[in-house]
């Protein structure tokens, strides 16, 4: 059977789709109109890696702009570097805030909540 065609008889269409791990729909009314909602869960993503690899990136580009210092003065462009140092300066600060941001949330789901009960 190819991915295409139609399930056997005697199969539900949605119990097959969610096997092949797409989420499951809702279907959501909203004044005259019918919306179909995913429902999937957000990644479990602290951004510690994302920042790293951009500010590296910011990095490169600028020191692979320094042998063109003259060039760039001459065309009026030397923002450019200053622009790439500016993104690895505010790239280094991003990786602090998602670092302190990470630690932060694993230390709130190993503390137990205040006042004696338990959230579910």
């Amino acid at each position: 059977m190819s991915p295409q065609s139609d399930p056997a008889p005697g199969t539900d269409r949605a119990a097959r789709r969610h096997d092949l791990g797409h989420p499951d729909i809702t279907e959501i009314e909203i004044g005259k109109t019918t919306h179909r909602v995913a429902e999937v869960q957000p990644m479990d993503v602290d951004g510690v890696r994302t920042m790293t690899v951009g500010t590296i990136l910011w990095a490169v580009a600028a020191v692979a702009l320094i042998p063109f210092w003259g060039t760039l003065r001459e065309n009026g462009t030397q923002w450019w570097l200053w622009a790439a140092l500016a993104g690895f300066g505010l790239g280094l600060i991003g990786i602090e805030y998602c670092r302190r941001r990470r630690n932060a949330l694993a230390a709130a789901r190993q503390r137990p909540p205040a006042g004696g009960r338990r959230r579910k």
